[in-house]
């Protein structure tokens, strides 16, 4: 049997640091002038992926592909040299043999949410956000409970919830707490949703259209606007909450991290892929660990579903119970927490326990 085989595109999220990786050069450089060089490169493939295994016994291949764009290039240049930029990436994984493609990081937010991608490649083509909403929730669940709280007891509270993305994070949240809230900017649009969920939310759902208001009881937060900067600050937060950063760019000010040792930010699960994975590829990751938009790439290569997943602004909820439901089948598992590109640890996970007066 051939194995599955599956590509995967990712970009450089700090011009300078990453770029340097491969170009020493670039950490002596302007980031400006770093990525007025980057602009010029083709897409390249940066390494073979092997060792992937399903429980189930299948094995799959992959190959990362780097799209040579920073994340303020990708939302910034003329939109059609960046979609022609992501598609001959994608070309160059299908070349390689990838029957589908995962879109990366700001790969994925650009434009359509890889609608118009899709239609340029010969392969299938998913953004990852199924399974990234779907560990996005457990992760944040799996946090607070690391924490001391009962989510079943908690308010938690999604910022950015009348966007396709935070309605579906709402929607499974709220068979999860005690109480939800709504957070948006128009009254009429939170209240809607409201309306469209109440009848499968066990939680009370209220609504709240400033995200101070919002957060000020809040012991869960899962935030996923399309604010171009940062919506959450230091200040706004309870002591002892988690927060879930799915946003990008990121919902959370850097100065939350800094400025309160008593609350816990994470981007989302860390995912602990089955078999033994060599990605060829350090992401500063512990090892067999990927994010999740790259799992559910992966996932539905070893279940053979090369059709076009997850693509444009709409994730439902039936694919996000999908998704977990191939990840139980295939071995994939939540393993860990990153914050601002770095891994959560033990001692971080006790310190919030510790200043918010919870007993270990």
């Amino acid at each position: 049997m051939s194995n599955a085989r599956f590509g995967f595109v990712i970009h450089p999220i700090d011009a300078r640091r990453d770029v340097a990786r491969k170009y020493p050069i670039a950490k002596l450089l302007p980031t400006r002038v770093v990525e007025w060089l980057i602009k010029g490169k083709s897409p390249m493939v940066l390494s073979h992926a092997t060792g992937i295994r399903s429980i189930t016994g299948v094995e799959a291949e992959g190959w990362f592909v780097g799209c040579p764009l920073t994340p303020r290039q990708l939302l910034t240049l003329p939109q059609e040299f960046v979609w022609k930029r992501i598609v001959d990436t994608c070309l160059l994984a299908a070349d390689a043999g990838a029957r589908i493609v995962g879109l990366g990081a700001f790969t994925s937010v650009v434009g359509d949410g890889g609608i118009t991608v899709a239609k340029h490649v010969p392969v299938a083509v998913t953004t990852g956000n199924s399974y990234t909403v779907a560990t996005a929730v457990e992760g944040a669940l799996r946090a607070a409970e690391l924490v001391g709280l009962t989510p079943a007891e908690c308010t938690a509270a999604v910022v950015g919830a009348t966007g396709s993305i935070g309605r579906t994070c709402a929607a499974i949240l709220g068979r999860q707490v005690a109480r939800l809230e709504l957070v948006g900017r128009d009254t009429s649009s939170l209240r809607q949703v409201r309306k469209e969920l109440a009848d499968a939310s066990s939680a009370e759902l209220v609504v709240a259209t400033g995200v101070e208001e919002g957060l000020q009881n809040a012991d869960i937060v899962v935030t996923v606007t399309s604010a171009v900067d940062a919506v959450i600050h230091p200040r706004w937060l309870k002591r002892g909450c988690v927060v879930c950063d799915v946003a990008r760019p990121r919902d959370v000010s850097r100065k939350v991290v800094k400025e309160r040792q008593d609350v816990l930010v994470i981007e989302g699960g860390v995912v602990e892929v089955p078999g033994e994975p060599d990605f060829g590829f350090d992401f500063g990751f512990p090892p067999r660990t990927a994010y999740a938009c790259m799992s559910e790439t992966m996932m539905l290569a070893l279940e053979g579903r090369y059709e076009s997943f997850t693509l444009g602004r709409h994730v439902s909820v039936e694919q996000v119970d999908e998704t977990q439901r191939l990840a139980a089948r295939h071995g994939f598992k939540l393993a860990g927490f990153r914050s601002f590109e770095k891994p959560v640890t033990d001692e971080q996970i006790e310190r919030v326990r510790r200043l918010a007066g919870r007993p270990a």
